[in-house]
């Protein structure tokens, strides 16, 4: 039998050891076998194992934001103790072993690497503020249901992002809860005398030492490094604290732990992929650990470079220049001292790896820059965020034409696991006997166009009924005071994601009388959902909110337009899951991809979005509107002003023509027949060319194995 990560074997590694329960699985209790599957975040994707972890005690599982740990410490004999919940217990712990044991789908994968600066796994666990994070959580979990040999590199973010709430006025303020890793999956790596395993990491002129907690993900080892203990001076504990706080000087320390840090702790874990995947610029620096590596083995220059670009592929997501990590030469060399006596390479070089002009002593050192010219392979999100890539890096390759450009595109997919309702896969089994979560062929899916119209529109209310009950508990228990007038059989809209103007929230109500009579319509009742935290330094994004807030309190939007507090993982999945409409309207082309649109389809959710990110792809003119003109290649170009006013009218002409009528228009039956007809197109034609496992798939063909 196979060693299950969390159950009862002893792992041992040149230099690491760690020791699990050792026991026959026939003399495990019910306690044993639940902190064995809590011991592995497999649980996050499976809901029949968060079921067991509610159960056990309903009150403290909810206030720990769902963590099976907290649940099992404070479990009640009397449901430990029954005999259902046990024979519960057993089937589910099988299906874990059966998991952890089955053979992996893609034969002689490379052993890949993947470095990220945030991961998003689940709600109990706030490592991630948005979707770059969410992606990579994504992404790491599809590569533990594919079996690949796979290791993630992050950091331990003890204080996370930040719990959100607000003042009186509806003005965002942020706390920052600690995160005990006592409390949480995550385990210490230790040498093999018992004392942690660390590295150390030249910052400035200053040696630091860093640890790593690995958190077992289904078949992936995942190592967040840690700065954050007794061996570091005051100054340098908190790097790896909170994400995207402070400024340039300490975001630069940041990813010089994350992408040098993290190469040395692989190493040390002797790890030694096949390839290196650096997940968009912070962690780019990896790449010049491995050159260092190579110069100290007696390569040339010449030579060095070439064996890291033959290793290294690397993902862009960002379509605002300003958006990418540029540094100061001053700074960079400050803070790059260490590193660079110990690579023996001039400062004028070791920028030179950052900039589009080498030879501009005034050009900043790009993040972005350093992980396109050393690796072999890089690419964008969607096919469009590939295009402005290539626009956006066009100086790097002054020999290429545009279409030249060695940036590609691999669209972004969706974990279906994690972000699957219960009720929908319980809906799925049911009707069509097929676990669509592990489906990958779009045939799979193909059947649900079978069904008929009363079955799916009975599945669609009843999501839409169970999330407004979800939004009942919420808004009893948030800061913000909400009053709630909504209705169980009204179109529901959602609009959940980071509150970056640029997303443009309140889009909605720029002309606001006209809003207003959508929502004041009693024959076309309307009502929408907002979510999301802005930055904590972010003034613009904040005043966002609080004008949603206001909007919420007039008359003729009063208990239709809500917001909920502290936007995380669970709520994601309850808002997409349960609208009837996402609505998504970025100022193209700044939406890189998007994965929110793409977990509605499969409950039966229709997508409101500007042709930006994924869904030029995923749009079909029946699966769902457009918000604006179609695509062009002249991006970045059109005027702020006009094109919020032109999308702001094309999402009214949509809502009153296309959407509300759609969804009232009623046969004899009572059912919405074109509206239904909606769902079978995005229902069978989204989930599997927008999934995660189709994402990876990609990547393994295209990006991690290597001919050369």
């Amino acid at each position: 039998m196979g060693c299950l990560r969390g159950s009862q074997c002893i792992r041992n590694t040149p230099r690491l050891l760690i020791v699990l329960p050792s026991m026959s699985f026939g003399h495990m209790t019910s306690r044993d076998k639940l902190e064995s599957i809590a011991t592995n975040l497999w649980w996050t994707w499976t809901p029949d194992a968060r079921s067991l972890f509610r159960r056990l005690n309903p009150e403290v599982y909810r206030a720990s934001d769902d963590n099976p740990r907290a649940a099992l410490a404070t479990a009640k004999d009397e449901v430990l103790n029954d005999s259902s919940f046990q024979d519960d217990v057993d089937a589910v712990y099988q299906r874990y072993r059966d998991y952890m044991e089955r053979t992996p789908q893609v034969e002689d994968a490379p052993e890949t690497a993947y470095f990220c600066m945030e991961y998003g796994l689940h709600e109990s666990m706030p490592l991630y503020s948005g979707g770059l994070g969410v992606l990579a959580g994504d992404h790491s979990k599809a590569a533990s249901d594919l079996g690949l040999p796979f290791t993630g590199i992050g950091l331990f973010l003890r204080e996370g992002y930040f719990r959100q709430s607000f003042d009186a006025d509806g003005w965002q303020e942020a706390t920052y809860p600690v995160l005990d890793p006592a409390k949480h999956p995550v385990s210490l790596v230790s040498e093999g005398g018992g004392d942690p395993l660390t590295v150390t990491v030249p910052i400035g002129t200053h040696e630091i030492s860093v640890r790593a907690w690995k958190v077992a993900l289904g078949h992936t080892d995942l190592y967040l490094l840690d700065t954050d203990f007794d061996a570091n001076p005051d100054e340098y504990r908190p790097l790896t604290r909170r994400l995207y706080q402070g400024g340039d000087h300490e975001r630069i320390r940041q990813e010089i732990v994350l992408g040098i840090g993290g190469l040395r702790m692989l190493r040390a874990l002797d790890v030694t992929p096949d390839v290196y995947h650096a997940n968009e610029g912070h962690c780019a620096f990896l790449m010049l650990e491995l050159l260092r590596e190579r110069l100290a083995a007696g390569d040339d220059v010449a030579e060095a470079e070439t064996w890291v670009r033959d290793r290294s592929v690397f993902t862009t997501h960002t379509p605002v220049m300003a958006g990418h990590d540029h540094f100061d030469p001053d700074l960079f060399s400050e803070a790059m001292a260490g590193f660079r006596d110990e690579i023996h390479l001039s400062n004028h070089d070791l920028l030179g790896y950052g900039r589009v002009h080498t030879d501009d002593h005034e050009e900043t050192f790009t993040m972005t820059v350093l992980g396109l010219k050393l690796s072999r392979a890089a690419n964008g999100v969607s096919e469009l965020n590939g295009h402005v890539a290539r626009q956006q890096w066009e100086d790097l390759y002054p020999d290429r034409a545009l279409d030249e450009v060695p940036i590609d595109a691999i669209t972004n997919g969706v974990h279906l696991p994690t972000w699957t309702a219960g009720p929908a896969r319980d809906f799925f089994a049911d009707h069509i006997h097929v676990d669509l979560t592990e489906a990958q062929d779009p045939d799979d899916w193909a059947a649900l166009a079978d069904l008929s119209d009363e079955t799916l529109w009975d599945f669609r209310c009843s999501l839409r009924e169970r999330l407004l009950n979800y939004v009942a508990e919420k808004v009893q228990a948030q800061s913000l005071p909400m009053h709630l007038d909504l209705d169980p059989e009204a179109l529901t809209i959602g609009f959940a994601r980071r509150f970056a103007t640029y997303k443009r929230a309140p889009l909605l109500f720029r002309d606001r009388e006209r809003a207003r009579a959508l929502f004041s319509d009693a024959d076309r009742p309307l009502q929408i959902l907002y979510a999301g935290k802005a930055h904590p330094d972010d003034d613009a994004g904040k005043e966002f909110i609080r004008r949603i807030y206001a909007l919420s309190q007039e008359a003729g939007f009063e208990g239709k337009v809500v917001f909920l507090e502290n936007y995380d993982m669970e709520m994601g999945r309850m808002l997409t899951s349960g609208c009837d409409v996402w609505l998504n309207n970025p100022r193209r082309p700044l939406e890189a991809s998007g994965t929110s649109g793409q977990k509605v389809a499969a409950h039966g959710g229709l997508n409101l979005s500007v042709l930006d990110g994924w869904w030029p792809e995923g749009y079909n003119g029946n699966n769902g509107w457009a918000i604006g003109p179609e695509p062009t290649g002249d991006y970045g170009t059109a005027d702020p002003e006009v094109q919020d006013e032109q999308d702001a009218a094309s999402l009214y002409r949509q809502l009153e023509e296309g959407v509300l009528p759609t969804f009232y228009t009623r046969n004899d039956d009572g059912l919405p027949t074109d509206w239904i007809d909606m769902m079978r197109e995005a229902m069978t034609g989204v989930p599997a060319p927008f999934s995660a496992k189709r994402m990876v798939l990609d990547y393994v063909e295209e990006m991690y194995r290597h001919d050369g």
